[in-house]
């Protein structure tokens, strides 16, 4: 009976402690809540498990995880999907002894179930409210389904389309990167955290994992420090500006210290110079992998190398779990680094409102109502559209005209549903692929009746198989125009998905090749999550489209362009090389003593014997169904003070027949630095729609912070010199040039 009291006195004093601390701040309340923990339940909240029904690693098996939750040794599952089932691990949480919600977390990278064109196609459309908006919405319906957390965005630098993981981020450019990681970051986040329509961003993967040597996945990374802070950093430091709610680390080394357990990376730069305020995840088990590194002997060396290092939750590896008590009992561990930690994951939970309504996100009216909206399809087909590069439209064969009497529609990914989503989509119980719309069935949506649509598979994807080629050109040869539709799988790129052949795979491009023999246009759909090399398509194909893989509208937002509906403005946010051996190649390269003159071989120049150096498709690069003209360059001023600005202005034009988008580029390079500068740096862009012939004066700002970049001290700073002002359509088609000089 005494027991029986005891524990009631204890549950009221908890509640009572919780319900004052509704008046005060979330750090307030998080202390009120810390000073009752245990040392064990303090450690618990710093563990996350994945859930049992779906894994994105490998998986661990726990008997008892049940048992672990009801005594508040989880803080947070991951792969919980559905407000029922999130609901049923909230109400174990809730037996605990101090009642501590957990967060619940889902990769949600490009949409939830309206499934939005992968990341690097999204950035191909240079389109930040759309990105953005992309973004809102699968917040709305990961929200819904009981979701607190994603683990997105990925904000990685890409320079090497070997690497799967390209098709997760924004691509090679820092500055693009930095203004699509803060657009990610807004759109998931919402206006506020703890709305019901809001999930908290995981900015990933801190850092410098993109660089992965070989374009290996998980392989280690070396690089300067100089190149660290102004290419790689940015995108991170433009997240925590807009206010990301956490971090999670890389699998790789960085100079030779994992990112798990580097110091300088979460504490030095992003918990103290930036002023980070949120909590770090690990990825994947990378605690323990610290012993596959060599870094540690055991977990219980890796538990304190990444606590210490600033890693706040341990995803999937039991070292935190297993290790960290025992650790501050030994005095290996400082308990306030612990209680910091956690105190950094509760402040979390009480913005997100789960100490107030621990199932506050997990209401089945508001889960159907967000995963039917038709609203939500309607945005992610505008999406689609969006994110669609022209790559190549000899004799303006596209737009299609309607007025076709026979199309034939032939390739492995014409009628294929699942693949449209690309990598990293999600997999929810009970919604199967029926809402996606297949390219074929985009097709019969906007052909009229007077147009027949044929169709042949040709061949597959992968494989050597050329039988269904004589079936291709039969009914190729009965059409007025054929399309193509070739590429990757979509499971060819994503998370260890790295290729060393990045070549259009199997005999697509023998199909194609027997295709145009009919003497027939092919317009070609290239269906891929990365950068690929199809240097004789590029060569014979009539057009080309760059389709990447565009989500559920997929085959509504290829029609779309296809006939006409919507004018492709996108334009690519990574290189396309020419052959895997000019990998890495990016735009923002540093001169040489010894630069390459031109396309052809030049002895002792940098360049090679038996290959061009310059790119098939240049960062940047993308056609329209019209035309645009730049003229009458005018800068404010030729010479600019360290506290002045420069204004830049130009007409755009729009000189063809049809309305279009084009997006404006600038760029800057510094001619005389302490460093050695890129030959060129993108500053600033703006996507511009102009009716036929519409002209547009257009302006930029250039102030000291355009000019500044990290010195041989890294310090962020300008230097007076004389700069090159370059605009144009592409990072290699500049229509406008000037020079200016900064002034002390």
């Amino acid at each position: 009976m005494r027991c029986k009291i005891v524990g009631l006195l204890f549950f009221t004093f908890v509640y009572a402690t919780i319900c004052v601390a509704q008046k005060k701040s979330n750090n307030q309340k998080a202390d009120s809540v810390l000073r009752l923990m245990t040392l064990d339940e303090k450690v618990g909240q710093l563990n996350q498990y994945n859930d049992d029904n779906q894994a994105t690693g490998p998986v661990t098996i726990d008997n008892n995880k049940v048992d672990q939750v009801k005594n508040g040794q989880v803080g947070s599952l991951l792969n919980t999907i559905g407000s029922d089932r999130t609901r049923s691990w909230q109400e174990l949480a809730m037996q605990s002894r101090l009642k501590i919600p957990l967060i619940f977390g889902q990769d949600v990278i490009h949409g939830f179930k309206t499934t939005f064109p992968i990341p690097l196609a999204e950035a191909a459309s240079w389109d930040l409210p759309a990105i953005q908006m992309s973004a809102r919405i699968a917040a709305t319906e990961a929200s819904a389904s009981g979701i607190h957390w994603t683990f997105a965005p990925m904000v990685d630098i890409a320079r090497d389309p070997r690497w799967g993981r390209v098709m997760e981020g924004a691509g090679e450019d820092p500055y693009l990167g930095s203004l699509i990681s803060a657009a990610r970051v807004k759109g998931f986040q919402g206006l506020n955290l703890g709305d019901t329509n809001a999930v908290m961003a995981c900015v990933k993967h801190f850092a410098a994992y993109g660089a992965a040597v070989g374009g290996r996945d998980y392989n280690s990374v070396d690089m300067s420090e100089r190149q660290l802070y102004e290419i790689y950093l940015p995108p991170f430091k433009a997240a925590v500006d807009a206010g990301a709610a956490s971090f999670m680390n890389s699998f790789n080394d960085l100079n030779g210290i994992p990112a798990v357990a580097n110091n300088f990376l979460q504490r030095t730069i992003l918990k103290e110079k930036w002023g980070f305020k949120g909590f770090i995840v690990s990825d994947w088990g990378s605690i323990g992998e610290l012993i596959n590194h060599g870094y540690v002997k055991d977990t219980r060396e890796a538990a304190a190398a990444a606590l210490m290092a600033g890693t706040d939750m341990d995803m999937e590896s039991r070292a935190f779990k297993n290790n960290l008590a025992q650790l501050v009992k030994d005095g290996k561990i400082n308990i306030e680094l612990v209680n910091d930690a956690v105190k950094r994951i509760l402040i979390k939970k009480f913005e997100m409102g789960l100490f107030d309504n621990p199932y506050k996100f997990s209401n089945i009216m508001r889960e159907q109502a967000a995963l039917n909206n038709p609203a939500h399809q309607a945005a992610a087909r505008t999406m689609a559209a969006k994110s669609i590069v022209l790559l190549k439209n000899n004799n303006n064969i596209l737009p299609l005209s309607k007025n076709y009497k026979k199309i034939a529609f032939i390739g492995p990914l014409v009628k294929s549903l699942i693949e449209n989503k690309g990598f990293w989509d999600v997999s929810i119980p009970g919604v199967d692929s029926n809402f996606i719309v297949s390219q074929w069935e985009g097709l019969q949506n906007k052909i009229g009746p007077g147009t027949s649509l044929l169709y042949a598979k040709g061949c597959d994807i992968e494989g050597n198989n050329k039988s269904g080629f004589s079936e291709a050109v039969s009914v190729a040869n009965q059409a007025d125009v054929v399309i193509l539709s070739i590429g990757e799988k979509r499971d060819m790129s994503g998370e260890a998905k790295s290729r060393s052949n990045i070549n259009i795979p199997g005999v697509q491009e023998e199909l194609l090749q027997q295709l145009l023999a009919t003497g027939k246009p092919v317009v070609v759909l290239i269906n891929a999550g990365r950068p690929l090399v199809f240097n004789y398509t590029a060569k014979n194909a009539t057009a080309i489209l760059y389709t990447w893989w565009l989500g559920s509208e997929a085959g509504n937002g290829i029609a779309d362009v296809l006939f006409g509906d919507y004018n492709p403005s996108a334009k690519l946010p990574m290189t396309f090389p020419a052959s895997v051996g000019q990998i890495p190649i990016y735009y923002n390269h540093f001169n040489t003593g010894r630069p390459a003159l031109d396309d052809k071989n030049h002895i002792y120049n940098s360049s090679y014997l038996d290959e061009s150096i310059f790119p098939k498709f240049p960062f940047g690069f993308g056609l329209s169904y019209t035309n645009f003209s730049y003229t009458n360059l005018v800068l404010s001023n030729k010479n600019m003070n360290m506290k002045d600005s420069i204004s830049v202005s130009f007409t755009l034009t729009n000189t063809g027949k049809i309305a279009g988008e084009e997006v404006a580029q600038l760029y800057l390079h510094n001619k005389h630095a302490s460093v050695v500068m890129p030959v060129k740096a993108l500053k600033d862009f703006k996507k511009i729609m102009l009716t036929p012939g519409e002209s547009k004066k257009i302006q930029f700002n250039i102030n000291k912070e355009k000019l500044s970049f990290f010195n041989s001290n890294l310090k962020w700073d300008a230097e007076p010199t004389d700069f090159e002002l370059m605009i144009g359509s592409s990072s290699e088609d500049i229509r406008l040039q000037a020079s200016f000089e900064l002034k002390k």
